[in-house]
């Protein structure tokens, strides 16, 4: 069944909800620079995500996205405003929240399975049966289980980025921060991953913050899409995706979705360049 349109509603931009895990309320952040002097990267955002969503973060480059996913991994801080995650001021620690990058960057010299397990040996702990079995069941549910001994040039960047994302779970993280992480790959396999992630959010439910450049991308995988402003980045609209789950590319040819993908594309580039993303 088909999901009806619904009217759009502007958003409330400025109050935060009570029920996040993670927030930014009114944070600004700005960076020194020898040859521009102060660069304002962020100038005032206030968003909150909810527990167990998919939001994902667009806009123009330049405008903040991934200094927004560094202020909340504890990479920087802000320069005014507070960063809020899972109830507490700055970073809950690295079992907590796990960050995902547009590049897997495996160890070479470790196993897809070591790979995976990694983390576990990060924190000094002994790798149990459990740890083994919770990175089989996750390699297997993005169809790599049979890959599981082989070396990371032995995948493809999908496979490799594939267990990367095994990798950022293992830890059982509340929190996936995903920054761009099939900016790297072409069209086909970005497509693939973006079910796979799909499919892993709906087995190990997570709240998940994703950057991304594509507008498509954003509305098949979200469930809302915080749209911002040209740098200095704040919100400027943030849309829900009335569509339900489970999701198929088939779904991009719904109405409702090209509504949702419209609105987003003109916040970005206004009503002149409504065709481009």
């Amino acid at each position: 069944m088909r999901a009806s349109i619904q009217a759009p509603v502007q958003p409330n931009l400025q109050r935060l909800d009570a029920t996040s895990v993670m927030s930014f309320d009114d944070v600004s952040v700005k960076f020194k620079t020898l040859k521009s002097g102060e660069v304002a990267a962020l100038g005032g955002l206030t968003l909150s995500v909810r527990s167990r969503e998919i939001l994902a973060l667009v806009g123009p480059s330049g405008c903040g996205k991934s200094t927004a996913l560094r202020l909340l991994s504890g990479l920087i801080k802000p320069t005014s405003g507070t960063v809020r995650v899972d109830s507490a001021l700055g970073r809950r620690g690295f079992e907590d929240v796990a960050l995902v990058f547009q590049r897997p960057t495996l160890l070479p010299w470790l196993t897809v399975l070591q790979n995976v397990l990694y983390p576990v040996r990060i924190l000094g702990r002994r790798i149990s049966a459990a740890h083994r079995e919770r990175a089989m069941a996750l390699l297997a549910t993005v169809g790599l289980a049979e890959m599981a001994t082989h070396m990371p040039d032995e995948l493809s960047g999908g496979m490799q980025q594939r267990a990367a994302i095994c990798r950022s779970l293992i830890l059982d993280p509340k929190i996936l921060l995903m920054d761009e992480p099939f900016g790297a790959l072409d069209a086909l396999t970005r497509e693939e991953l973006q079910l796979d992630l799909l499919r892993l959010h709906e087995a190990t439910p997570k709240t998940i913050l994703l950057v991304t450049h594509s507008i498509s991308e954003a509305v098949l995988v979200a469930d809302r899409v915080a749209v911002m402003t040209p740098r200095p980045g704040r919100l400027h609209d943030l849309v829900d995706v009335p569509i339900g789950r489970p999701r198929r590319p088939e779904v991009q040819a719904d109405a409702a979705f090209v509504h949702c993908a419209q609105r987003i594309r003109t916040g970005i580039f206004g009503h002149d360049r409504k065709g481009r993303e």
